[in-house]
This record gives structure tokens, C-alpha cells and sequence, in this order.
């Protein structure tokens, strides 16, 4: 910009304003910039928009940049492409953590920058992606804007859009207005909505919504780092007979500070297969109880029977092809997506599953003999997961589509005859004694052993993989057993298998008890 004085000096009013949106699919960040960009011009003033796209959770959000500044006579503005570090004057996030993301990226600086962002979470593949909880920390990034920002407006945008059946750029727009970062009447912000000529009623309640807000945002209400863990308690009765009957078990057979957690195993159990499997599992639970010395119960029972609860539901309760084309096909599940995509009631939505089963999986289904015999042919294998092994997308909105996951979910009722089933409960037993071995000598032990459980999780590659960590760790228990920090080492290592799905973690934390070890043998 040529300042007046014609030797390119920048008065202070001649400074553009700086607006940095980083949003993810779906999120609405595009609308967003062409509504700030509508609202500048509709002011006379020039704008400009550009976005760097991203890979949606993958590698974070896309970046959309909004430059504006008054339009002047004697001038035409050179508006950058791209936001500079120190130079952004309002960022909006969609996201919790994409603010975070912006504050390291330099954009949010404390002299200049006013951050409104979302407070609710949507969890990035790298979250998502390590066996244990790779949540990020919701606190750091609110102690960050803390330090960082000149001003921070924070509160759960996404749910104020959802409420008025909009999304969450709705509400942002209505927090950017709120704020009065921007040098322009509410009307203006509202006629940039209409002027879009889509969604206009929904947006502008959702915006109404975020403007109020604005106004009385305070500290930031952060989302909880996890789900809420609280269990309800047992009831006496249901009214069924069935399920009454399991409850009487539950109030009559497990410790009062494992009855929840043993209430929840039931519940999942019957919903997995039927009221006699959950009954199975009370046996199992009881079976392994009358394992503890009484001794225990002072110290270290109490917990290791909630966790006992915990571990053979979640052991009985494995993930199959069954239990996959199950939850697909469920209404409560139709009904999630259609929240998420925020559908009307007089939309169709139609959802397509990418499937994609290997031999290994259509033999664990089989009954066992079956499956077994195929395994022990591999050229039989071979062919036949030529046939198997390949990507198929079923439209569970088309009746042939439904018809297929249905088919296959009702033959779960034959599960506990197939091949997975037996290998399952092997595994289990061999898992649940080699607890009990140490229940007597070391409850501590025996408590870090129920808890390695946690590692054997999901389908196909991802069980492997977490079955070969629990292997290893298994194998190192007989050896650090008799030790007064066996419980500890335990630990570290079922913590570092958690750490990264390649198991590298892990690998470093076998070779420092290996190399401890030895070192103690000489």
C-alpha cells in the first residue's frame, strides 16, 4: 500500500484487518469466509479470501484467510494470500484444538489477537489412532490462550448450531459479531447471512445464539478430557424374568463395590448375545472372585474385583463380524448420523459401508471344525481369500444393501460355536489364571495382569496387533514375578504398548527390564 506521503508509508487506518478461520469438513469454514468477505464489501470496503486446504483431522484443519481494509480513492490495496505469524488480528476455531493448533502456528499473538473458538472437541486421527487415550489436553490450550491471546471467546459453538439446527460456522459468525473485533453493525453480519440465500433461518438462529453468548463469555467451559465414567447402580427387578433373575445374581454374588461395573458387563453381554451368555459371564466373575483370599479384601480386593468385572465382560464381548454388521444396521445409529450431518426430518440420507473381510475373519466365523479346516489347508485359504479379500461398499439405505448386514448380523446367534469363540475363552482362561496365580502372593500384580486385558481391543489387524502386545507383556510377568516392583514394571509396560500401534514403545520398555534383569542374574 502507497501511503499518501507517496513514500509507502502505512498509516495506522490503512493497516488491513487480519481474520485467520481454521475449520474441517463439513464445518461450514468456506460459508464462513464468503460471509465476512459479504459483510466487508456490503460496507464498502475491499476484501479478499483465500484458504490453504488441509486434510481434515488427518493433518489438521484447512485455513481460510480473510483480508479487508477501507476502500480509498487514491489507493488500490495489495491484500495478502496468507497469514502471517504476529499479523492476524481474529481467529476463529471450529474446533478446540485447532485454536491450540493456531496459537503454536504463531497466528495468535497477545498485542493483536482476539481467538473465539468452539470449545467442543472432534478428535483428530492422531487421537484416535493409539491403542491407549492419545486425547489431547483440553486444559493446555486453555492455559496457552490464556497467555497467548489478547482476548479469548470460548464456549461449545457446535451445540448452540446444533440446537437451531444449523453448524457450528453459524454461531462462530454470531461470536465474531458479538465480540465487536470487527467494525460493523449486527444488521450487517445478518444481512451477510441472508444475502447467502441458504440455510438462512437455521443460520441466523444459530448466530443469534453465538452473538448472545459472546456477550457473556467468561472462562472457557472446557470439554471433559474423557466420556463420563459413572455407573448406575443395579436395580432390584426390571420385570422381566429373565433379566431379574441376572440381577439377583449380581446383588447376591458380586461385592457391593464391583455391583455397577457388574451391572454394565450384563447389560452388554445380553445385548451382545443373550440373557444365558450374560449369565455365563456372572459364573466366570464369581468363579474368579472366590480366588481372592480374604486377606485381600483390605488391601487390593475391592479393586481387583471391579476390574475383574471390567476385563472378562470386555473379554466375552469381543468385536466379529457379527457384533460390526450388528451395529451398522441399527436404528439408534441411523439416528446418530442423521444428527451429525444435521439432516432435516423431510431429508433422505442414505449411508454407504466400506467393508472389506478378509479369509481370516469368514474362518473365525465358521464353526469351528469347519474354520479349523480351512485354516489347515492354505492353498484352500489362498483361493478362497481371492474371493474374500476385496473392498465392497453396501448402501444400508437400499433394502438389498440392509438385507445383507442383516443377514449376516442374525447368524450371531451361532457364534458360540465358531472357531473365534473357542480361541476367545482360551485366551481368557489362560489370561484370568495367570492373574489368579498371583492373587495370594502379590494382589498388586495380579491387578496390573487383570488390567493388561485393556490390550486385546477391535477387529482384524488392530486385534492382532494388540494380542501380540498382550503376548509380550504376559511373557515378561512369570520373570519379573517374586520382585517387589513386578506390579510397576507390569505397568510401564502395558503403558508403553499403549503408546503407538507399531509397538516401538513397547520394544524399548521388553529391553530395559531384559537388560535389568541380566544385569540382576550376574
Amino acid at each position: 500500500m502507497v501511503g499518501p506521503d507517496g513514500r509507502g508509508g502505512i498509516r495506522r487506518e490503512d493497516r488491513p484487518l487480519a481474520v485467520a478461520i481454521l475449520a474441517m469438513g463439513g464445518q461450514g469454514g468456506g460459508v464462513l469466509a464468503d460471509w465476512i468477505v459479504a459483510l466487508a464489501e456490503g460496507a464498502g470496503w475491499v476484501a479478499q479470501t483465500t484458504s490453504v486446504p488441509g486434510v481434515a483431522q488427518r493433518t489438521g484443519a484447512t485455513i481460510y484467510y480473510v483480508e479487508m481494509i477501507r476502500a480509498r480513492p487514491d489507493a488500490s490495496p495489495v491484500l495478502s494470500l496468507m497469514p502471517a505469524a504476529g499479523d492476524v488480528d481474529v481467529v476463529l476455531a471450529a474446533e478446540w484444538m485447532e485454536g491450540g493448533r493456531a496459537i503454536l502456528r504463531g497466528l495468535v499473538t497477545p498485542e493483536r489477537t482476539t481467538l473465539i473458538a468452539s470449545t467442543h472437541r472432534s478428535f483428530a486421527v492422531v487421537e484416535k489412532e493409539r491403542p491407549g487415550d492419545g486425547i489431547g489436553d483440553s486444559t493446555a490450550v486453555a492455559e496457552a490462550a490464556g497467555i497467548a491471546t489478547k482476548r479469548t471467546i470460548a464456549f461449545d459453538m457446535a451445540a448452540l448450531a446444533e440446537a437451531n439446527g444449523s453448524v457450528v460456522s453459524a454461531s462462530l459468525f454470531g461470536a465474531l459479531a458479538g465480540s465487536g473485533a470487527l467494525p460493523f453493525p449486527r444488521e450487517a453480519f445478518e444481512g451477510a447471512i441472508r444475502a447467502g440465500g441458504v440455510g438462512v433461518e437455521a443460520s441466523l438462529r444459530a448466530f443469534a445464539a453465538g452473538f448472545d453468548r459472546a456477550g457473556k463469555a467468561g472462562k472457557p467451559d472446557l470439554p471433559p478430557k474423557g466420556p463420563d465414567k459413572a455407573l448406575p447402580e443395579p436395580p432390584v427387578r426390571v420385570g422381566a424374568p429373565a433379566l431379574d433373575a441376572l440381577l439377583a445374581r449380581i446383588h447376591d454374588e458380586v461385592p457391593p463395590a464391583a455391583r455397577a461395573m457388574a451391572y454394565a458387563g450384563v447389560r452388554r453381554l445380553t445385548d451382545w448375545q443373550d440373557p444365558a451368555y450374560a449369565d455365563a459371564y456372572l459364573s466366570r466373575l464369581k468363579a474368579f472372585l472366590a480366588e481372592i483370599p480374604a486377606a485381600t479384601t483390605l488391601g487390593f480386593g475391592d479393586a481387583i474385583a471391579v476390574e475383574a468385572a471390567r476385563q472378562i465382560a470386555v473379554a466375552m464381548a469381543y468385536d466379529d463380524m457379527y457384533r460390526v454388521a450388528d451395529l451398522k444396521i441399527r436404528e439408534t445409529r441411523f439416528d446418530r448420523v442423521r444428527r451429525e450431518v444435521a439432516a432435516r426430518a423431510d431429508q433422505i440420507v442414505l449411508t454407504t459401508e466400506f467393508m472389506h473381510p478378509r479369509m481370516e475373519e469368514v474362518c473365525s466365523a465358521l464353526p469351528a471344525r469347519l474354520g479349523a479346516w480351512i485354516e489347515s489347508r492354505p492353498g484352500l485359504f489362498r483361493a478362497l481369500d481371492r474371493i474374500v479379500n476385496r473392498g465392497r461398499r453396501v448402501r444400508t439405505g437400499t433394502i438389498l444393501g440392509f438385507l445383507q448386514l442383516y443377514a449376516v448380523a442374525s447368524f450371531k446367534r451361532f457364534r458360540l460355536g465358531a472357531l473365534r469363540h473357542g480361541r476367545e475363552m482360551a485366551h481368557m482362561e489362560a489370561w484370568l489364571a495367570l492373574a489368579g496365580r498371583h492373587l495370594a502372593t502379590d494382589p498388586a500384580l495380579a491387578l496390573e495382569v487383570l488390567k493388561c486385558r485393556r490390550l486385546v481391543k477391535g477387529y482384524s489387524d488392530t486385534h492382532a496387533r494388540g494380542l501380540s502386545k498382550y503376548d509380550r507383556v504376559a511373557a515378561m510377568v512369570p520373570r519379573l514375578a517374586g520382585r517387589t516392583d513386578a506390579a510397576d514394571w507390569v505397568r510401564r509396560l502395558r503403558q508403553a504398548a499403549l503408546l503407538d500401534e507399531a509397538g516401538t514403545a513397547l520394544d524399548g520398555a521388553v529391553k530395559t527390564i531384559e537388560a535389568m534383569l541380566s544385569e540382576a542374574a550376574t
